[in-house]
């Protein structure tokens, strides 16, 4: 997919440049003194998976997302996202239950859980959604942001899917950046990256706090519904509940609380956002109350949390099932938005 090139404040040399990449088809590359005016944002075919009729979940919202990024957001850079390999995947999941899913041979009732009926295609797509956060990650830590058109699929366990989510792309991420980091130091003297989870999606996220028990290199924050899915909640190190038609004021309030307290306990290297858009009034299975412009304040107050601290951040779209899918696709387009403008900050200040 071709985007329009802006190219005002570039250096002339990296106009050419950029115009000449445009014209072959071929990856950019930055040069000395040429900083990324394009955020990464990581997409695939195959998170738009064929599902039965009458099926609940929204899956159009992926293509109608990445089309709108492409008409409305050309900053964005859209990207391939790779397919996560089992030796990523194990690093949070169990190999007999990733195994299980390639084949699929789960018993009925964890299929049922999941949500979604297997195939080949429904394999993929989580390795995907999965592949995109880690890519998202790795291009957060060298330029400040980037993000995932899926992915924050938060109620899958290392042994188990549920609640629409196979892999738990942000349990696989934490961990292989922090492997990776390690690996970058000799001796692996150096200690774990430090990875804050900010779920700020209607739902708990309690496969990834259960992922992450006891684990303190990993600070798991969920902001959710007390009253919504799952009603057998997981120990977070930070779990706030909200109450059914809870608004901006009380919503926003309760976030400053949570950022302040994660502030004073815990220091991350990177931090791991999931925007979702299920808090909005308008989402069939959300049961709070937030509008469009609440929305674009929680997304502003998270980016500028990570931006005051100069902590990279890599976000996913996490839920969102609007009785009207435009106004989830209007809330994640903004989460876009506003990530773009933070992003262009880090672009500032690289050297």
């Amino acid at each position: 997919m071709q985007h329009e090139m802006n190219f005002r404040g570039l250096p002339p040399n990296c106009k050419c440049y950029l115009l000449h990449c445009s014209k072959l088809g071929t990856a950019l590359q930055w040069g000395p003194g040429c900083h990324n005016v394009f955020m990464h944002g990581y997409y695939a075919d195959h998170f738009v998976l064929p599902l039965p009729e009458g099926h609940r979940f929204p899956m159009a919202k992926y293509r109608l997302l990445r089309d709108r990024l492409a008409q409305q957001l050309p900053q964005v850079l859209l990207q391939v996202a790779p397919s996560a390999s089992d030796a990523e995947l194990v690093l949070a999941h169990a190999l007999d239950y990733i195994q299980a899913i390639a084949a699929g041979t789960l018993p009925a009732a964890a299929q049922r859980e999941i949500g979604f009926p297997w195939s080949q295609a429904m394999a993929e797509r989580a390795r995907r959604s999965v592949g995109a956060t880690i890519a998202a990650c790795r291009m957060a830590l060298r330029e400040g942001l980037a993000g995932n058109l899926a992915g924050g699929t938060h109620h899958a366990y290392a042994d188990k899917g549920s609640g629409f989510c196979v892999f738990n792309d942000v349990a696989v991420a934490a961990r292989l950046v922090q492997a990776e980091g390690v690996r970058g130091h000799s001796a692996g003297m150096a200690p774990p990256l430090r990875v804050a989870v900010i779920d700020l999606d209607v739902h708990q996220g309690n496969g990834t706090a259960h992922i992450f028990r006891g684990d303190a290199s990993v600070f798991t924050l969920s902001l959710h519904g007390a009253r919504n899915f799952p009603f057998r909640k997981e120990a977070s190190d930070l779990d706030v509940e909200l109450p059914d038609g809870c608004a901006d004021d009380e919503y926003l309030q309760a976030l400053e609380q949570a950022l302040d307290a994660l502030d004073q306990r815990f220091a991350p290297d990177l931090v791991l956002y999931l925007a979702g858009a299920d808090p909005h009034v308008g989402d069939r299975l959300g049961r709070l109350a937030l509008s469009h412009d609440g929305l674009e304040a929680r997304d502003r107050r998270v980016f500028d949390w990570a931006w005051q601290r100069r902590v990279p951040l890599a976000f996913t779209m996490a839920g969102g099932y609007g009785r009207d899918l435009d106004d989830t696709l209007q809330a994640q387009l903004t989460t876009w938005r506003v990530a773009q403008q933070y992003h262009a900050r880090w672009q500032n200040v690289r050297p």
